[in-house]
């Protein structure tokens, strides 16, 4: 006859003692110092880091900025005409630099991702999550080339048959059903990489917890597809985003103030009015990324971490 502990799971098991938003809220609290610090260091250390990288994106594109204040002159002298700059190869250029900037936040995203499940895992008295900083980040490159390549790739191929080219004519005819499948596609691709997206969402802190990045990625999408598990990343997902986007849109709001002094600033030094735009454009967009992820990434990964380590003794527990 089995005693009266066989019959009893242990209690951080069977009964957890905190739900997964009690439990983040205890470690944020618990280990505030701690995560203060490496949120400040990490965010300020990347804060750097792409100021510098934008700088130096800057003195590689003045030749286009040199162009653009050229062509004004040019247009005011001899047409007496507004000049309307062409900025595609700004674009062009943004893109091109665009994956170190993603990079640079996927560090910074990894680094703090496991300081946050290495508290978590000291409040559920564990010793087994190592926090490492590698597989977190290969979870991050991972996870990126499976979700987005996919709309990005239906993205430009219905641009390519059903956007505005001049002087090309359309390969399919506007108000067929094939124009209309194709020019709503990436919608449909979009739809795809959030559900990606959402699957993987446990796997930066399956890697932390000591998994390798495949095994992580796996780990998150046998945890995901469950009734319990997709019901409740989603539920920890969606407040989560609205969040984020929510402090984001604060706080550049509240730093719009910069975009003059800084275009003003930048004008006065090198004389661009085009360079100084452009810089005036980005310094409030730059203070409310620094911000939010300092608000929002120590609260985001301490969530997921939390959520993975309650799904993942959950199952341990179905399994035994």
């Amino acid at each position: 006859m089995p005693t009266q502990h066989d019959r009893t799971a242990p209690p951080e098991i069977a009964n957890p003692r905190r739900g997964v938003i009690a439990t983040t809220f205890s470690v944020l609290l618990r280990h505030r110092g701690a995560l203060a610090g490496v949120t400040g260091r990490v965010v300020g250390l990347s804060g750097l880091v792409g100021l510098l990288l934008t700088a130096v994106i800057f003195a590689l594109a003045w030749p286009l900025f040199t162009h653009m204040r050229n062509q004004v002159v040019w247009y005011h002298t001899y047409l007496e005409d507004p000049y309307l700059h062409d900025g595609t190869d700004l674009a062009l250029v943004a893109l091109g630099t665009l994956p170190l900037f993603l990079l640079l936040l996927g560090i910074g995203s990894a680094a703090i991702q496991s300081a946050c499940s290495r508290a978590v895992a000291t409040e559920a008295r564990r010793e087994d999550s190592p926090g490492r900083l590698r597989p977190v980040l290969a979870v991050y490159v991972l996870r990126a080339l499976i979700v987005w390549p996919l709309p990005l790739i239906v993205a430009v191929v219905a641009d390519r048959y059903t956007g505005y080219h001049l002087d090309t004519p359309l390969p399919l005819e506007r108000g067929t059903w094939p124009y209309i499948l194709v020019k709503y596609s990436p919608l449909a691709a979009l739809f795809v990489a959030v559900l990606l997206r959402l699957a993987l969402t446990l796997a930066p802190a399956a890697a932390a917890d000591g998994l390798a990045a495949r095994a992580a990625l796996r780990r998150s999408w046998s945890l995901t597809w469950t009734r319990a598990g997709a019901a409740r990343v989603v539920a920890l997902a969606v407040p989560l985003v609205v969040l984020t986007a929510g402090v984001l849109r604060l706080v550049t709001q509240v730093a719009l103030p910069l975009r003059p002094l800084v275009r003003g600033l930048l004008e006065d030094a090198t004389g661009n009015f085009f360079a100084a735009y452009y810089a005036g454009i980005l310094a409030p967009v730059i203070v409310g990324i620094l911000v939010t992820a300092a608000v929002a990434v120590p609260l985001t990964c301490t969530a997921f971490a939390a959520l993975h380590n309650h799904l993942d003794r959950r199952d341990a527990l179905l399994d035994a």
